[in-house]
């Protein structure tokens, strides 16, 4: 039973920590207006080491499917969108974390704060923003609903 409930707390830190490294992210591109690769290359080694102790659910064929879709997507926007290249490695190394299905309610939550962000820099005048925030919110988007990670959290604090 112990084993079980350690095993229930390391999923809940798998992801728990990719939020606090893209709030951190967020924080660093809204002074900065750059995401330095380290937040890319964290939330990789999240996804690869959950898929070696098998945390979370989480298989090798998830973190490369996951890793492909968020590659392919952050190309995209970065090449067609204009997203620059943080966002785009960030969204690869959430890809990675997600997994092939979960990277995909991220990307929802990801363009809709987006969107709104966007309306907020053009109401204020501004051509461009930073994109960190989106990534923030997108993925505690993704924690609310499916993930539903709270409820996950409440009922760990029970036992």
């Amino acid at each position: 039973m112990a084993y079980h409930e350690n095993l229930r707390k390391m999923d809940v830190i798998v992801l728990i920590a990719p939020l606090l490294l893209l709030g951190i992210a967020s924080w660093i591109d809204l002074k900065t207006r750059e995401i330095p690769d380290l937040f890319c290359v964290s939330l990789l080694l999240i996804g690869f080491t959950a898929a070696v102790f098998g945390w979370a659910g989480i298989r090798w064929w998830m973190v490369l499917t996951g890793l492909a879709v968020g590659f392919t997507v952050g190309f995209l926007l970065f090449r067609f969108a204009e997203l620059g290249g943080g966002d785009a490695k960030v969204i690869i190394g959430v890809g990675a974390v997600l997994g092939p299905v979960g990277i995909w309610f991220f990307l929802f939550w990801m363009a809709l704060f987006g969107g709104v962000l966007a309306l907020v820099a053009r109401s204020r005048g501004q051509r461009d923003y930073a994109y960190g925030p989106a990534l923030l919110l997108g993925y505690i988007g993704y924690l609310v609903f499916p993930a539903d990670l709270f409820s996950t959290i409440k009922e760990l604090m029970t036992y």
